[in-house]
C-alpha cells in the first residue's frame, strides 16, 4: 500500500543540514536528535518546546541516553559522553583512525548494551565494521560493512536488524539477549538500486520502519520482511525514524538537505500517527557507559 504521509513538523526554529538519529529520552520524556553535517545534539519537547542545542566537535553519528543521565554520543572518530546539565563532552579511545572511515549509527539494546557501526565515507568499500560495547569495552563483531546503520530488535529480542545502506540490505540475526550475540545471519529486505535504507525502529507488532534516503519514503516491513506501507514525503532524503512521546504513539522521522533539489522541509523533522504503537528506546547501561573512557576496540 502506497500511501502520502500525513504529518505534522517539530516546531523548532532551524532545519537540519542532515538531520538523524531521533531517540525517545524515556527518563526525560524528551526528544533526542542530531545533526550530523551541523555539528550538533537536540533535544525537545514533541511540541518543539525547551529546545537544548548542545555544539559537537566533529560529526556526530548517534546520541543515546544513559541510564544515568548522560548522553552517549558517536563522534567521527570515538565514543564521547555529553553531560547535558554543563554541555562537557568527555571523550573516550579513538577508535577510527581511518580519515576516510566515520562512526555512524547507534542504538542500545535492552540489557543497555550499545551497538554501533561505522562507515566508508565514499560508500564504495566494504571497509567498516558492527561493534557492541558493554562494560567490558568495545568489541568489533563483524566487518565487511560498507555504511553501517539503523538497527532494532524484536518485541521478543529474539532477532536483531542491521541495515548496511552501501549494500541496500537490511540483514536479521537470531538474537541471544542474554549473551548480546548473533548468529544465523540472513537477508531481511533489499532495495532498488535508486534509493537506500537508512535508520529504522521496530514497533509493538514487531514490524520493521525503514527510511529510505533518496526514496522520499518510510517503509513499513512485516516480520517476514514483505512490506506492508510505503509513506511518500515530500522531501527525497529520508534518515531515521523513532516512535516518541508518553505513548510511544508518534512516529518521529528525520530527513536531511538535498543541495539539487529545491524541498522547503528537507532537514526538517516530521511527527505523525501512522495507527501503532512503538517500543521504548532502552539507555546505555552504566557499566557499558563507564567503559567509553577506557575503551579499545
Amino acid at each position: 500500500m502506497i500511501k502520502d504521509a500525513i504529518f505534522d513538523l517539530l516546531d523548532v526554529p532551524e532545519r537540519g543540514i542532515l538531520s538523524e538519529g531521533p531517540c525517545w529520552d524515556v527518563a526525560r520524556q524528551r526528544l533526542l536528535w542530531i545533526d550530523i553535517q551541523g555539528h550538533k545534539v537536540h533535544s525537545a519537547d514533541l511540541d518543539g518546546r525547551g529546545l537544548r542545542t548542545w555544539a559537537t566537535p566533529s560529526e556526530v553519528g548517534f546520541a543515546v541516553p544513559d541510564a544515568e543521565g548522560g548522553i552517549v554520543l558517536g563522534l567521527r572518530a570515538g565514543l564521547a559522553r555529553l553531560d547535558p546539565s554543563t554541555g562537557a563532552i568527555t571523550h573516550g579511545s579513538v577508535l577510527e583512525t581511518r580519515l576516510d572511515h566515520r562512526i555512524n549509527d547507534g542504538a542500545a539494546d535492552r540489557s543497555g548494551r550499545l551497538w554501533f557501526g561505522t562507515m566508508h565515507m565514499p560508500e564504495s568499500e566494504p571497509s567498516a565494521s558492527l561493534f557492541r560495547l558493554d562494560g567490558s569495552g568495545i568489541t568489533e563483531i563483524f566487518g565487511g560493512v560498507i555504511t553501517s546503520n539503523g538497527l532494532g530488535w524484536s518485541p521478543d529480542d529474539a532477532v536483531m536488524y542491521h541495515t548496511d545502506s552501501g549494500r541496500h540490505l537490511i540483514s536479521a540475526f537470531d538474537f541471544d539477549a542474554a549473551a548480546g550475540t548473533l548468529s544465523n545471519r540472513r537477508v531481511f529486505a533489499q532495495t532498488p538500486a535508486d534509493y537506500v535504507p537508512d535508520g529504522m525502529t521496530v514497533d509493538a507488532d514487531g514490524c520493521v520502519w525503514s527510511a529510505c534516503w533518496g526514496g522520499h519514503r518510510m517503509i513499513r516491513h512485516a516480520p517476514d520482511g514483505r512490506v506492508l506501507l510505503e509513506l511518500r514525503f515530500p522531501v527525497a532524503r529520508i534518515t531515521s525514524c523513532a516512535f516518541a512521546g508518553p505513548s510511544l504513539d508518534v512516529l518521529v522521522v528525520t530527513s536531511a538537505q538535498d543541495p539539487a533539489r529545491d524541498e522547503p522541509l528537507a532537514g526538517r523533522v516530521f511527527l505523525l500517527d501512522v495507527g501503532v504503537t512503538g517500543l521504548p528506546d532502552a539507555p546505555i547501561a552504566p557499566a557499558a557507559a563507564s567503559a567509553i573512557s577506557a575503551c579499545q576496540a
